[in-house]
């Protein structure tokens, strides 16, 4: 795993996305975080950045926001879901003590500066960053895991964005699929991709959803992901920048649940006969003396499996009974003569 889990490797990494959720209030903040480690999640992500780090404060078109946002300009829409940068350390402590992993995007270098000085464990490239090549090389330098999204990218972005990384010596990186509208809608999610994500660029594979419901992640889990990332908001009755395609707390926890039952179910390579006991096999269907023949009105396949595999039956059919046997009785090699 590309990030130390809590529990064991070999689970898919969940991560809990609070994006602007938080509503800029330090204690509902607070409270995303424990809910998040309550519902069972790997790790919290938070998001590092100013409004003048995302863009220009111009009131014309070109920088209106976009989906959801669409009234709003761009500026704007990022100085009221933006966290202030003085709450990361004591977030960052909270989250230590509780024991759920914390980490976010940063969206500039002085962002990444200043998650440093609080010792996060990797970091996140959000979508729309991926084409910022130096802030990717700069995240890489700080040599820690790097999760990049790829929302906006084509194959051309993915690979230089890659080439970064490695040609800054970092080559610990996950690319999660994603769709970049908010909410996505299913006939965008092109789940396929995620598979020959993983053969074109032999890299952990994920997935950042913003689709609604479950179905994307649980689709995603049985391709193959091993990271997934997800929005929530702390308090669904709290009107948040993200709150359309954001997940309540309630199904944060069915969504951990169910990932954790789709692991569960898809197990391992196995062709078991654990219940063999209850196929078919050879019994005595009638009273049989010793030297009768065996014939199709004294001998059938039935269940349960205490008898002779039904293979042998025409091989049987016509032999000679070396003792009485009863009804019911499961037939074995030693009631045929040879």
């Amino acid at each position: 795993m590309i990030i130390s889990h809590h529990d064991t490797n070999e689970k898919v990494f969940i991560i809990a996305e609070l994006s602007a959720n938080h509503n800029q209030d330090f204690e509902l903040a607070k409270k995303g975080i424990k809910i998040a480690y309550e519902a069972g999640c790997d790790a919290i992500k938070i998001q590092t950045y100013t409004p003048d780090a995302m863009t220009l404060d111009i009131k014309s078109e070109i920088f209106k926001a976009g989906d959801i946002w669409s009234d709003e300009y761009l500026y704007d829409l990022y100085k009221r879901a933006y966290m202030p940068y003085e709450w990361h350390k004591p977030l960052k402590k909270y989250a230590d003590e509780l024991g759920i992993i914390l980490f976010s995007s940063p969206f500039d270098k002085d962002g990444v500066n200043l998650l440093e000085t609080i010792d996060v464990p990797a970091y996140k490239v959000a979508s729309f960053e991926i084409t910022d090549i130096p802030l990717i090389k700069h995240i890489a330098l700080q040599n820690k895991p790097i999760i990049i999204s790829t929302g906006i990218a084509n194959l051309e972005d993915i690979e230089l964005a890659l080439q970064t990384c490695r040609d800054a010596g970092n080559a610990n990186i996950a690319l999660l699929k994603c769709t970049s509208a908010y909410p996505a809608k299913a006939e965008d999610m092109n789940l396929a991709t995620l598979t020959d994500m993983q053969k074109r660029f032999d890299v952990e594979i994920g997935l950042s959803d913003h689709s609604l419901g479950l179905e994307a992640v649980i689709s995603s889990v049985a391709l193959g992901a091993t990271i997934i990332e997800k929005h929530f908001t702390p308090d669904e009755t709290i009107p948040t920048p993200d709150q359309e395609f954001s997940l309540t707390p309630t199904e944060l926890t069915e969504m951990v649940n169910a990932i954790r039952r789709t692991e569960a179910m898809i197990g391992k390579v196995e062709y078991s006969d654990k219940s063999k006991k209850y196929a078919r096999s050879l019994f005595a269907s009638a009273d049989i003396q010793e030297g009768e023949l065996f014939s199709e009105e004294n001998i059938r396949s039935v269940r349960p499996g205490d008898g002779l595999h039904p293979k042998y039956y025409e091989q049987i059919i016509g032999t000679n009974a070396t003792q009485k046997i009863s009804k019911g009785t499961p037939i074995q090699v030693k009631h045929i003569q040879i």
